[in-house]
């Protein structure tokens, strides 16, 4: 289904979309709109899929025993602390 609406563009705005219908890439401006949209809705979507991943991992370490969990952390300030140590 498509639905008219009016909406308001910025100058700039409005000579991009123009320019890119007129060189063929979109076939009108209402195209040049939709895609911008579709552009954006699909953004959303990787965002809460990303969003949801790293919920799932902090959900995951929240109940892994510490024993069991390593970051990393230790191994990259070694040096740090082995230097500090020395003084």
């Amino acid at each position: 289904m498509t639905v008219k609406t009016t909406i308001s563009l910025t100058d700039r705005h409005h000579a991009y979309a123009r320019r890119l219908a007129e060189e063929g890439r979109h076939g009108s401006l209402s195209s040049v709109v939709a895609a911008g949209l579709e552009q954006m809705i699909q953004d959303e979507a990787e965002r809460d899929a990303a969003l949801s991943a790293m919920e799932q991992a902090i959900r995951d370490r929240m109940t892994m025993p510490d024993e069991d969990w390593h970051d990393g952390v230790d191994d990259l300030f070694e040096g740090a602390r082995t230097k500090l140590a020395g003084r």
